[in-house]
């Protein structure tokens, strides 16, 4: 059977709710994007020259970057106040009803570059974490996604060839590498969202998970 692995943040959980405790310490919650973006750059660079940063410490160093671009000082409670955040995010509307549908004909994972301990809490406080098979960390084998091996990880935990299992992300990013590693994808177009515009394009693109759901179902 088809595993589907599902990234976390943004994917099924929205970030929205970190606006408050940004604007609280930026003033204006518009820079979380570009937030979430630095941090991402931050993760992916250790990645590249081969000094592992894992993504809580990059969600810190990130919001430093951004301090010092904004010239804001940011306290400690108000740095916590955010990246302790990431643990209650909550699920966007569709998520559960899709999810609890897809789990009538696949398995379901999570798959996501948050720590263990992190990704575990989001999903319990999410409220999603019974629907899961699993919940993996790319924590786990060191090395991030876009690269192979959390996707391998996925493959090999779950006991499947790595053509049988199936990312649904809204990252472009994650995307790529999904498919790149054999897997096959399901592209999550939320607002904002747009493909890697080179190599491999998914064979599943819908504006939410109800919309994934629908077309794996159907």
């Amino acid at each position: 059977m088809t595993v589907l692995a599902f990234d976390v943040n943004e994917t099924l959980l929205d970030l929205a709710a970190l606006d408050a405790p940004f604007a609280a310490a930026f003033g204006d919650a518009v820079l979380r994007p570009q937030w979430f973006a630095l941090m991402l750059q931050v993760a992916f660079v250790g990645g590249l020259t081969g000094t592992y940063v894992d993504f809580t410490t990059a969600q810190r160093g990130a919001l430093a970057m951004l301090a010092k671009r904004q010239k804001v000082m940011l306290s400690s409670e108000q740095a916590d106040a955010i990246v302790n955040g990431m643990r209650t995010l909550p699920p966007h509307p569709e998520v559960r009803d899709a999810m609890a549908r897809l789990r009538t004909g696949f398995r379901l994972v999570a798959l996501t570059n948050s720590p263990k301990d992190v990704a575990e809490a989001q999903m319990r406080n999410s409220g999603l974490h019974d629907l899961l098979e699993a919940v993996y960390s790319a924590d786990e084998v060191r090395t991030l996604k876009p690269a192979p091996a959390p996707y391998r990880m996925v493959a090999e935990r779950s006991g499947v060839p790595i053509g049988d299992v199936r990312l649904i992300a809204a990252h472009g990013w994650d995307i790529a590498g999904a498919l790149a590693a054999g897997c096959r994808a399901a592209f999550v177009a939320r607002p904002g969202a747009v493909l890697y515009p080179h190599g491999t394009q998914p064979d599943v693109i819908a504006p939410d998970l109800a919309g994934v759901a629908d077309a794996l179902l159907g």
